[in-house]
Parts: structure tokens; sequence; C-alpha cells
């Protein structure tokens, strides 16, 4: 199978590192331009550069998707830089682990923080539907596209120390089934991906002991790559992909069964 993107302009948020970038680099050798949407300049324009060197078309944008004049600002520059926007990868996530409370002798001695739980919303969930709501404009002048969010297969099964993660990976399916109804009728589909365990720079600070275990209870007997990833996005990005609309992608190497 082979995935013509040329000419299409694809945004990617939190596209400098990890998934992102894979995923920036995956969109642009099929042949789209690449606006890369990421909060930290100096590891986005290395990635920008790093990729351009490539020969591949991708621009560095500074964006904070807890913004809204960040996300408007971001929009507009990729509009002045590519002509349009055809493609939205909802990348960008964070993680704040914490117990619920933490109980030590039958009583709490701490647990999430407020802080820890609206980091993470700001982020994952409120993020996701700031940047969709700036962009849809550009996808209808365009005459439809492809929005493709980032979700997790712990928003199907949850997951020890993540509630307010597991809150906005749930939330995230949610508005993706919400808008699939209300812009399929605009030739614009919204789809999810729900990844496993994935071998990135987040999961790399994790103990050894937790990383083994997650291998064994994957069926593939490996953790997922972020090119595992970064091809379920460019698939449904592209037209192979034109009748998927609504859909939660699981990208885990068959984790959900082998639990």
């Amino acid at each position: 199978m082979h995935i013509d993107l040329t000419h299409r302009v694809a945004v990617v948020t939190g596209g400098a590192n990890g998934i992102g970038r894979a995923t920036a680099r995956r969109l642009a050798e099929s042949g789209a331009h690449v606006a890369i949407w990421d909060r930290v300049p100096e590891i986005g324009e290395a990635t920008a550069v790093a990729l351009a060197s490539e020969g591949l078309d991708v621009h560095f944008i500074e964006t904070d998707v807890t913004r809204r004049a960040s996300v408007d600002a971001a929009v507009a520059l990729t509009i002045t830089r590519f002509g349009g926007i055809d493609i939205l990868i909802n990348n960008a996530g964070i993680t704040r682990d914490s117990q619920l409370v933490k109980i030590k002798d039958g009583s709490v001695t701490g647990g999430m923080t407020d802080d820890e739980f609206d980091a993470v919303v700001a982020v994952n969930l409120k993020g996701v539907y700031t940047c969709t709501q700036a962009v849809v404009p550009e996808l209808l002048k365009r005459g439809g596209g492809r929005i493709v969010n980032a979700s997790s297969v712990v928003a199907l099964h949850g997951n020890f120390g993540q509630t307010n993660y597991v809150a906005t990976k749930a939330g995230v399916i949610g508005m993706t089934q919400v808008w699939a109804r209300e812009l399929g009728k605009r030739n614009i589909t919204v789809n999810a991906i729900a990844p496993g365990f994935i071998a990135t720079e987040m999961t790399a600070r994790m103990p050894a002991s937790a990383l083994e275990a997650m291998q064994t209870h994957t069926p593939a007997g490996r953790l997922g790559s972020p090119e595992d990833v970064a091809n379920a996005y460019c698939f449904l990005s592209s037209d192979f992909a034109a009748f998927i609309n609504g859909a939660v992608l699981t990208v885990d190497g068959g984790l959900v069964i082998g639990t």
C-alpha cells in the first residue's frame, strides 16, 4: 500500500520528539507538507532542521496548545507557510501520574493535586478541543480533511495512578465520536488511535521492571515503536481511510487481549 499525501498540508501537535516526530517524518515521506506545533523551540527547531536535511518539507511553529491565542497564531502561520491545512494530528500529550489518594496504615497521606489534574486536562483534552476548533474552518475551505486524535488503551481499561491521564484519553474518544457525527457530512473524518506501551522518552524514564512487565503482557513480545503509531496516523490521514469515521484504532501489539 503506497500512501500518497502529495500537496496535503498536515499539522502535528507535539511533533518535536517521540511519536510526534516519527509521525511528522512519516507524513512528510508520503509527500505532505508538515507543520510541527510544539511548545519547546529548541527541540522543535532541531527536529525540523533534521527532517529538512533528509529532503522533507517540515516547518516548526512554536505553539502552546493550552492557549487559544497561540493556537490561532499557529493556524495563521501554517497557512502563510503552506497555503492551508488538510490534516490535523492531535498528538500532544503529557503525564502527571499520582494515585488518587495515597494510603498508609489506613490513613490518607497524600494524593493527586489539583495542579497535576488540571495540567493534564489542559493539554490532553482541552488542547485537542482548542486545536480542532481552530483548524476545522481551514479544512472546510479545502473541501474536507482528516483529524486524528491521540487516545490510549488506558482509556478503555484504566491504569493505576493515572486518574487524570485516563480521564483525558477517555474524553478524547468521546469528542472524536461527537465530531465524527458533526463533521462527517462536511467530508471531514475524525478518528482516534489508542496506543499501548510505546518505547519513547516518556517510557524510558520508567523502572526497568515496569518495562519488562509491559513487554511480558504484550502478545507481540515487544514494546511498540513510535513508527508503529506514526504508520497508523498516516493511514487514517490518507484516502485509504476515507470511509473510516468515528473509529478508535488500537496500536498495542495485542496488549488488550493479552491482559
